[in-house]
């Protein structure tokens, strides 16, 4: 096999602005400038397959607190081509700087996005990785009922142990967009340590988000999301576990946003 490149990893930094948010740089981009972005570099492997895919992580107010607590985590997100804005709270931090973010990319939002305009991109293969085995083919199925354009090349639940047998079904499926719903910091780590076997456009850490696309997972009503607000829906109506962590990573969260957002150009 010819060596790899790592051309995805600097081409993708310099041409994507990041600001200082809570102590992570996060990208300037909202839901249709981060699907244009994956877009081009989903082209742009498949007319080099010997270039590393983009990785792309997310941040908000749990990520914050991680990474300022966990300096593996923090090593391991930071290697993101790309991290996009989740949170409200971290759009909402945004305006205090010289870059507002346009909007919100909430992964639950923009697997739908993404589809939408890999539908219209000619056809996107997405790679479903993360999740019980009923509710990964679900939401693969999901899936490509809402975008039939869209091609889903393969799928695997995320209790596995063998990490290379994994990669090979990946990179069998000639898939273009690799979603990766592990949790944290399980996704993070894998995306980091496979990404130089693994061939695709784009590796995507995406959380819980295959629930919400089955509906096993209920999201807050509009006027919460717009409010910022999903995060209290999540912790009265989610998973039990979500209650500690927004008790626990809220306030520490507005501290670093306080304390570690750079205000000023870079």
């Amino acid at each position: 096999m010819p060596t790899r490149t790592s051309t995805g990893d600097p081409v993708t930094r310099q041409s994507v602005r990041h600001i200082l948010i809570g102590g992570v740089r996060t990208a300037v981009l909202g839901l249709d400038g981060l699907a244009d972005r994956m877009v081009s570099d989903c082209v742009a492997h498949r007319q080099d397959p010997d270039r590393w895919p983009t990785m792309v992580f997310s941040t908000n107010g749990h990520t914050l607190s991680t990474a300022a607590l966990d300096t593996n985590f923090r090593d391991d997100l930071l290697k993101a081509d790309i991290i996009h804005a989740d949170g409200g709270v971290i759009v909402g931090a945004s305006r205090l700087t010289h870059a507002p973010i346009p909007g919100r990319t909430a992964t639950t939002d923009f697997i739908h996005h993404a589809a939408k305009v890999g539908s219209e991109a000619g056809g996107l293969r997405f790679f479903l990785l993360g999740s019980t085995e009923e509710i990964n083919r679900a939401a693969a199925e999901r899936l490509q009922e809402l975008y039939p354009r869209i091609t889903i090349a393969g799928r695997h639940h995320g209790y596995f142990e063998d990490e290379d047998e994994v990669c090979a079904q990946i990179n069998e499926s000639a898939a273009d967009v690799v979603w990766v719903g592990l949790g944290k910091p399980l996704e993070q780590r894998f995306c980091v340590r496979n990404r130089s076997r693994i061939r695709a456009g784009w590796i995507i850490t995406c959380g819980g988000c295959f629930h919400y696309l089955t509906g096993d997972y209920a999201r807050a009503p509009l006027w919460m999301q717009e409010a910022g607000l999903e995060w209290l829906h999540r912790m009265v109506f989610g998973p039990k576990y979500l209650i500690w962590r927004y008790l626990t990573t809220n306030p520490h969260a507005l501290y670093l946003i306080a304390t570690r957002t750079r205000r000023r150009p870079e």
